[in-house]
């Protein structure tokens, strides 16, 4: 039997080869190396100083804290192996290392505040992706999960050039995607030229809130609108991105718009979507929501570090 031809079959799966396979396999092997999660500077602060207050003092920095956790997660060990894990290396490695315990490790993670993850530098404006997707959380002591289990949506932003994640946010299952688009631009700094994003964040807030980080210049807002969107005859500066959309896919057709005008782009924020939920985790550990947040952006940090070793340059084939 002859298999029809992609052109024929619309969800015909391509094929992809990786150009840069040697530096990409490095990587991958360094993403097991503990050095890069417990290094030289991470061991010189671990311990916290003083205070000067009167009272008790901290034993951990929040350096120390975060080391802890980061081996956890990447490891996906529970809090009490991941201290057992911690006395058993440095018992190896014979140093005088005071390894804090798992309530120390739950009670320290909700006060973490707020983790840098951005590693990154820039020499130019961001085209940025943007997406969300759902976390499960957990439900006590239920022998069986609820049916509808509760969970949390992460938000996720994503620099094009790099692959980097760049702003990530955490909030209830019944807020709608495009309300948390201005928590995640005012995490970024650098001056954004363009903004990519599925239907579901077609609204004037998204349009808006993109224009004014444009910095005084246009950027670019590639977000489909609903099939039976209608142009508006009297467009905000920032709404005539919206029709400039509508009147392309008119010319184009949907198929033709995506790739033309870089829509298309878009899969690298699915991608790093998929990247979290493989290698960080489908649910979340903590059971507070002041902690859910601190252990996203620790999971950010996490994916972000890995970016930096090395990611597969691929191409199409077929």
């Amino acid at each position: 039997m002859k298999y029809p031809k992609r052109s024929q079959y619309k969800h015909a799966k391509s094929r992809y080869r990786v150009r840069n396979w040697a530096e990409y396999e490095a990587g991958l092997q360094k993403r097991g190396d503990l050095t890069v999660w417990l290094s030289d500077a991470a061991l010189d602060a671990w311990r916290a100083p003083a205070s000067g207050k009167p009272g008790g003092q901290r034993t951990y920095a929040d350096l120390a804290i975060e080391a802890v956790l980061t081996i956890g997660m990447v490891f996906h060990l529970p809090l009490r192996q991941t201290e057992g894990f911690l006395r058993s290396l440095a018992q190896l490695l014979e140093l005088d290392l005071p390894i804090p315990d798992h309530t120390t490790l739950s009670r320290r993670l909700r006060k973490l505040g707020e983790i840098q993850f951005r590693r990154i530098p820039r020499d130019g404006p961001i085209h940025l992706l943007i997406d969300s997707t759902g976390l499960r959380i957990h439900v006590g002591h239920l022998r069986k999960p609820p049916k509808n289990r509760a969970w949390r949506k992460l938000h996720l932003a994503v620099d094009a050039r790099t692959g980097e994640i760049v702003a990530s946010d955490l909030s209830g299952r019944r807020t709608a995607d495009c309300a948390r688009v201005p928590v995640l631009i005012e995490q970024i700094d650098d001056r954004l030229a363009s903004v990519s994003a599925d239907g579901a964040y077609d609204a004037a807030a998204v349009y808006e809130v993109a224009q004014a980080k444009g910095q005084g210049h246009a950027v670019r807002v590639l977000i489909p609108p609903g099939r039976d969107a209608q142009l508006n005859p009297r467009p905000s500066a920032a709404q005539k991105e919206r029709n400039r959309n509508i009147r392309s896919i008119r010319e184009l057709g949907w198929r033709e718009w995506h790739t033309s005008s870089g829509y298309s782009k878009r899969s690298m924020v699915e991608n790093t979507v998929f990247r979290y939920k493989t290698i960080i985790g489908r649910s979340l550990r903590s059971r507070t929501f002041d902690g859910q947040r601190v252990e996203v952006r620790l999971a950010s940090k996490i994916l972000n570090t890995m970016t930096l070793l090395g990611m597969p340059d691929s191409y199409r084939v077929a």
